[in-house]
């Protein structure tokens, strides 16, 4: 019998197809040789200095809505995405979110609603990385009720003017092209909007603890008038963009197994090359307990990531699975970087090691795409059929 590897224990990654094998190496050594060397200093700078050579990279890499068909995107399958966000959040999570915010959100909201003309424009460039996109739904005052969004589109002739301002915005301040949604006489509608326009303004956001390496901003929209052609001409109501959430989320399940990833490992690595009494750490037994309880986190967080990403290719997959998975997975993946960053001891609490970005970063991760309590209560209406959303 083959003994277990510490690094796939239930040899889930067996299960993936040669392509998607392929994919994941990929992904991987990219990211060690491109990426790694620098996510420490760019989480202690609070910025990408260079984000714009980044996304061409990742473009180049064909990561940029990889899972989209035509325009310039490769059509690979859920599983194959979901691969490349774990391991782009195992270096760390601001990496994945400005590929699920190019990809999941910006991207599949002008190739799922778009025009043909828009999809033409913008989806290219945007899968090459020369384009760079943000999405712009959530608000100083709604944030888990996006229906409550004040941004407002009103018509004014065959133009649309748009008021409001959105908070928390990843990539705005560096993006090429926002798409905005906004409350209208017919309902909430989808703006594709380029940053250039008069009176639209992203100004970033700074002081952050968490997702350091990774750019956050407003966006301001003072009378910003847009042809008519700038709507999304498909995109009608609040599931339009809830669509492109679920799509977000169901990145952020394969990342934050990622996360979980990268904080096993490093707590294995280090307790076994740290002497203490004489003796490696990771020989006492309240040590291997912590490991053990880690081992079983990462190995659940990867086999739910799996089988969902299965579900999705099959065209079978619930919005309330992929709210599954995001919270066991991100709750998973904070009781592993948690221990991790204690069983470091000092050292933890240093870029040395990736415990501790790891683990703040996961604070926002938990937050953004629905937050613990939203899942929580997306399952209950699941269970009971009863939504306590509102009255």
């Amino acid at each position: 019998m083959t003994k277990p590897d510490p690094h796939d224990f239930l040899a889930v990654d067996q299960d993936l197809t040669e392509d998607e094998r392929a994919i994941r190496d990929a992904v991987r050594e990219y990211g060690a040789a491109e990426l790694l060397a620098h996510v420490a200093d760019w989480f202690e700078a609070g910025t990408i200095p260079g984000i714009r050579d980044v996304a061409k990279g990742l473009g180049a890499l064909g990561l940029l809505g990889m899972h989209l068909e035509g325009y310039g995107c490769a059509g690979t399958n859920a599983v194959s995405y979901g691969l490349a966000c774990r391991e782009l959040e195992a270096i760390d999570s601001g990496l994945r979110s400005f590929v699920s915010v190019q990809g999941s959100l910006a991207m599949t909201a002008v190739h799922r609603f778009g025009s043909e003309e828009q999809r033409q424009e913008w989806l290219p460039r945007m899968a090459s990385g020369e384009a760079i996109g943000c999405f712009g739904l959530t608000e100083p005052d709604s944030g888990s009720d996006p229906g409550s969004m004040r941004t407002r589109a009103r018509r004014d002739g065959s133009d649309w003017v748009l008021n409001g301002t959105k908070m928390w915005i990843t990539n705005g301040s560096v993006a090429d092209v926002a798409v905005v949604w906004a409350a209208t006489d017919e309902g909430i509608r989808g703006f594709v909007v380029p940053a250039g326009t008069p009176g639209f303004s992203a100004p970033e956001i700074h002081k952050k603890l968490s997702l350091r390496a990774s750019i956050t901003s407003e966006l301001v929209l003072d009378d910003v008038r847009l042809p008519r052609d700038a709507v999304l001409p498909e995109a009608e109501g609040l599931k339009a963009p809830l669509s492109c959430l679920s799509e977000a989320r169901y990145g952020i399940v394969w990342g934050a197994a990622g996360a979980a990833r990268s904080c096993y490992e490093s707590a294995l690595d280090y307790t076994m090359s740290r002497v203490q009494f004489g003796r490696s750490i990771s020989s006492f037994q309240l040590t291997q307990r912590k490991l053990a309880d880690m081992l079983v986190d990462v190995n659940h967080a990867m086999m739910t990531a799996l089988r969902i990403g299965r579900l999705k290719d099959e065209g079978r997959v619930h919005h309330s699975q992929i709210s599954f998975g995001k919270l066991a997975n991100v709750r998973a993946a904070q009781r592993v970087a948690a221990t991790a960053r204690g069983m470091h001891g000092a050292s933890g609490i240093t870029l040395e090691y990736p415990v501790m970005r790891h683990m703040v970063n996961l604070e926002s991760v938990a937050t953004y795409e629905g937050t613990e309590e939203v899942h929580a209560l997306t399952l209950g209406r699941a269970l009971t059929g009863s939504s306590a959303f509102r009255s």
